[in-house]
């Protein structure tokens, strides 16, 4: 059964640091693009980044670029997010998802990677004082 399940969320004070974990089971993530989103309360899903599979490609959304780093280890079916100098506008549930990847590459469309077919169940991040 395909399945994806994220981890590494939690409380972090605005300016800190968390890593973000996705962990693929019953399929390979050869040849599929990978992404994460979030969720604010209130507020509706948004891209965060996402990463081609072949070319390793990668878009991030303006408001997160130069502060996160979307990574892959096929090998261990991980897809990773490094979420640094945190703010409080960052907090929400985050997703993981993936997919075929998208042939056509045109980084002027958010999140172009792929066809998101996959997705995880979403784990917390709170960035609070």
């Amino acid at each position: 059964q395909a399945q994806l399940v994220e981890s590494g969320g939690g409380l972090v004070q605005p300016g800190g640091s968390l890593t973000l974990s996705c962990d693929a089971s019953g399929f390979t993530l050869d040849y599929y693009a990978v992404a994460w989103f979030r969720q604010a309360p209130g507020k509706e899903r948004e891209g965060v980044s996402c990463m081609r599979d072949s070319d390793r490609r990668t878009y991030y959304a303006n408001s997160v670029k130069g502060r996160f780093t979307i990574s892959r280890d096929n090998a261990k079916k991980t897809v990773y997010l490094q979420m640094n100098s945190l703010k409080a506008e960052d907090t929400a549930v985050y997703y993981c998802a993936t997919g075929p990847q998208n042939e056509m590459v045109d980084s002027s469309i958010p999140m172009y990677c792929g066809i998101y077919d996959y997705w995880g169940r979403g784990t917390q991040v709170t960035v609070s004082s």
